[in-house]
């Protein structure tokens, strides 16, 4: 029986409270994505009721982490809710077929994926939606109604997060910070607060040691020793960002001392 959703009890258990992954179901182990040192052992991740964020270089995996995750709960691979089915190219990984998502009491209201590398898919479909009558209202309503492609794609995701995002949602986000400004970054946290304390969750892969920085979140680094729990101000995106800042010139000589050497 489901309990009903108040923003406390979302707050206290999440609606996803682990990721399990059963590798007995995985047919070639040694095949992408399993081959990714932070996949080739990983068997169970807790998830933090609030806000999770999964850090980690280039082609460590937590795209695909995250993007398994949403696959898992029946979101769209390319971005959008349940009601979203397009497919401009099948190139979702087979890592959702073994994952077990444990889940909590609570459902979420709504749930939505986030993806910054094929939203402009995303707002194509919602036009193309939109041109076909089925009697309701416009699907761009709920984006605040002015067309996705319209807008910067910085105003146009702060549009998703500002209009369409409501509480008691499950929201799994895609390297969100992509077309943000520092200045919109910050916002951005603002407003995932505001929608936290409304019973929502987030699941975020991230590079921004600006987002990451939200208070009392559980961070995960993806690398070579696999996956592992790690404090904000231990990440090397804070620790890089603080000594360019604290030194300019001197990083700046660093690096461009090393370009003349090549």
């Amino acid at each position: 029986m489901k309990r009903s959703i108040s923003p406390e009890s979302v707050l206290s258990e999440g609606f996803v409270s682990s990721i399990r992954i059963n590798r007995s179901r995985i047919a070639k182990p040694n095949a992408y994505p399993f081959s990714l040192p932070a996949l080739k052992s990983l068997e169970r991740i807790d998830l933090n009721p609030r806000i999770t964020f999964f850090i980690g270089e280039n082609g460590s995996g937590k795209s695909t982490l995250v993007e398994a995750v949403a696959v898992a709960w029946g979101l769209n691979p390319e971005g959008g809710s349940r009601n979203f089915s397009f497919n401009t190219r099948a190139s979702h990984s087979c890592l959702s077929d073994c994952m077990t998502l444990v889940k909590s009491p609570y459902r979420p209201r709504d749930a939505f994926f986030f993806r910054a590398e094929s939203y402009f898919n995303l707002a194509t479909e919602i036009e193309r939606l939109d041109k076909e009558p089925w009697g309701g209202p416009p699907i761009i309503a709920s984006y605040g109604n002015v067309s996705l492609h319209e807008q910067s794609h910085g105003e146009s995701f702060l549009a998703l997060l500002n209009k369409r995002f409501h509480g008691n949602g499950l929201y799994i986000l895609d390297e969100p910070e992509a077309a943000l400004s520092p200045t919109r970054q910050m916002a951005m946290i603002t407003r995932i607060h505001q929608l936290i304390e409304e019973g929502c969750q987030f699941i975020i892969a991230t590079h921004s040691p600006i987002l990451m920085g939200y208070p009392n979140a559980l961070i995960y680094e993806l690398g070579s020793e696999g996956v592992r729990s790690i404090g904000y101000q231990e990440t090397e995106h804070y620790a890089v960002t603080r000594e360019f800042l604290n030194n300019t010139e001197g990083m700046l000589e660093i690096l461009l001392k090393k370009q003349k050497r090549k």
